[in-house]
């Protein structure tokens, strides 16, 4: 039976959010969308330059900041400066991951800790730090994972347990603060058009990665900013916890 009470969507505009991993693809694509639905944005990464551009090319209000998330402190600084510019912070979209696929054996196990540290404890970090805003805020967390957090592939070992984690550390932080106001929503695309593959090393990793984004239409950035936009402009009694997302091509 339909209910007569009004919704309530949240305004977004006016409202500040975090990106993480923002200096390319998915990160870079949702800080624009965010810009332009008229949130205040401040984009976090290592590659200082290219978020310079960003700044510059957005439509709206938009705050670089030099973020590692492989550093705590580095994570807490940054987001103790966008609150400290903009009074408060809304949103976080943890973004930022490497994809440094390969066999297990022989594999370079720095590669494996890298993997770890950004795309796992970086996603923890990113949340530790900016809950207690977003709490306040009743706000939305977005985490980006993949469809490797779903399906483990060969060669993908590594990369797919930390994905796999994120999903486990999401729906745990989901319980702890749904009853406080809070959304989270996991994301978890498939192929998408971006330059995570060309950080995998491993030359016969890198030819697969290659052949499968070849044998499909991949998605496109945009597309998966446009689900994080969908997630967060939700009536406020709606929470979306996770959205698959794979191209129409993609078997796996």
């Amino acid at each position: 039976m339909a209910s007569d009470s009004p919704t309530t969507v949240p305004e977004l505009r006016g409202k500040v959010a975090l990106v993480t991993g923002a200096s390319s693809g998915i990160g870079r694509a949702t800080a624009l969308a965010l810009s332009d639905a008229g949130l205040r944005v401040a984009v976090g990464a290592r590659r200082t330059d290219r978020l310079s551009a960003l700044e510059e090319s957005a439509p709206g209000e938009v705050m670089s900041v030099p973020l590692d998330v492989t550093s705590y402190d580095s994570v807490a600084h940054g987001v103790a400066q966008v609150v400290e510019r903009f009074g408060r912070l809304d949103g976080l979209i943890s973004n930022a991951g490497v994809m440094l696929n390969g066999m297990i054996l022989g594999a370079d196990i720095r590669h494996w800790q890298r993997m770890v540290d950004t795309n796992l404890l970086g996603s923890m970090y990113a949340v530790h730090a900016a809950l207690p805003h977003i709490i306040e805020a009743k706000g939305h967390i977005v985490q980006v994972s993949s469809t490797s957090g779903r399906i483990a592939s060969l060669g993908s070992g590594v990369y797919s347990a930390t994905k796999f984690g994120v999903g486990a550390f999401t729906e745990s932080l989901r319980q702890e603060v749904t009853t406080q106001g809070v959304r989270v929503t996991l994301i978890e695309p498939g192929f998408v058009a971006t330059e995570l593959t060309t950080h995998i090393t491993d030359a016969n990793s890198r030819r697969m990665a290659a052949e499968i984004a070849d044998s499909m239409r991949t998605l496109q950035p945009g597309d998966i900013a446009e689900a994080v936009l969908y997630a967060m402009r939700q009536p406020e009694h709606v929470s979306v916890n996770s959205l698959l997302i794979r191209p129409t091509d993609q078997v796996r």
